[in-house]
């Protein structure tokens, strides 16, 4: 059968495969959630959910620098990869190899049913992501319902030194403009910017969001905006730490994630 990525790419499968590897650490949850973990021969070691059922996958390194030998040796069916969180390059390595590979390219949380969908299909597993998949097009619906009467300037940040944040067209954004906010991070250059922390203040956030991955902040990470008590997220209280799987990760946690972060940047309305 001849199916299309996300990318438009038109890969030919013999079956729906049944030998999966995951480049993508989100994605592997996703299999599992619905039931299709049993496939997985392999993952990255940024793959680290569900943690139980992981023990014992084989491990192929990490998102940006997979061992495309030992890929090629585990003779997969299939590789799923993901636009942003994999490189071109192996891409291209491992389908010269004989590899198909799936790609997915999810910059909003619509995209998120929307593509799993389509994955679904092409892994044959359609009926066990029905679920999960009608769950999260519900909790869009019911996101959709909500009429802010105004959007809470917020920043989310997801490194330090440099300090980075999240920007335009990226999912975590998109999730947050679902929940009401306004994401201040769109106002600069790049899909995750990065500037001095004084710049960031400057454009006067009234939500902060610390989450614990991929940086780990913690409450240690208060401190650095003691400096700037005038800014009204730092003076109303209004840094908080966050769950950074929930905010950065597709799947199903966007069910829990869009109701968290919704009621989180609201607390920040006065």
């Amino acid at each position: 059968m001849v199916v299309t990525d996300a990318l438009g790419r038109r890969l030919e499968l013999k079956r729906p495969p049944q030998r999966i590897v995951s480049l993508v650490p989100s994605l592997t949850e996703w299999l599992f959630d619905v039931g299709l973990g049993a496939r997985v021969v392999a993952v990255t070691d940024y793959c680290i959910e569900p943690a139980a059922a992981l023990t014992g996958i084989p491990r192929i390194r990490g998102t940006k620098n997979p061992d495309r030998a030992k890929i090629i040796a585990l003779q997969p069916d299939l590789v799923i990869a993901d636009q942003e969180e994999n490189r071109e390059r192996d891409v291209q390595a491992l389908m010269a190899a004989g590899i198909p590979v799936y790609v997915t390219a999810i910059r909003s949380v619509a995209d998120v049913p929307e593509q799993y969908g389509r994955l679904a299909a092409v892994l044959g597993g359609a009926d066990a992501a029905a679920t999960g998949l009608a769950a999260l097009h519900a909790v869009l619906a019911e996101a959709a319902q909500r009429a802010p009467q105004r959007r809470i300037p917020t920043l989310a940040f997801i490194w330090r030194d440099p300090w980075m944040a999240v920007g335009a067209e990226t999912y975590a954004s998109d999730l947050l403009e679902r929940c009401g906010a306004d994401n201040l991070g769109r106002r600069l250059p790049g899909r995750y910017p990065r500037a001095s922390l004084e710049t960031f203040m400057r454009l006067q956030p009234e939500v902060i969001l610390l989450p614990n991955e991929p940086y780990a902040f913690s409450e240690r990470d208060l401190v650095a905006f003691a400096p700037y008590g005038d800014v009204p997220a730092v003076r109303d209280g209004r840094v908080l730490l966050c769950d950074g799987m929930m905010l950065t990760w597709p799947g199903l946690r966007a069910v829990r994630a869009l109701r968290v972060f919704a009621e989180a940047i609201a607390g920040g309305e006065r």
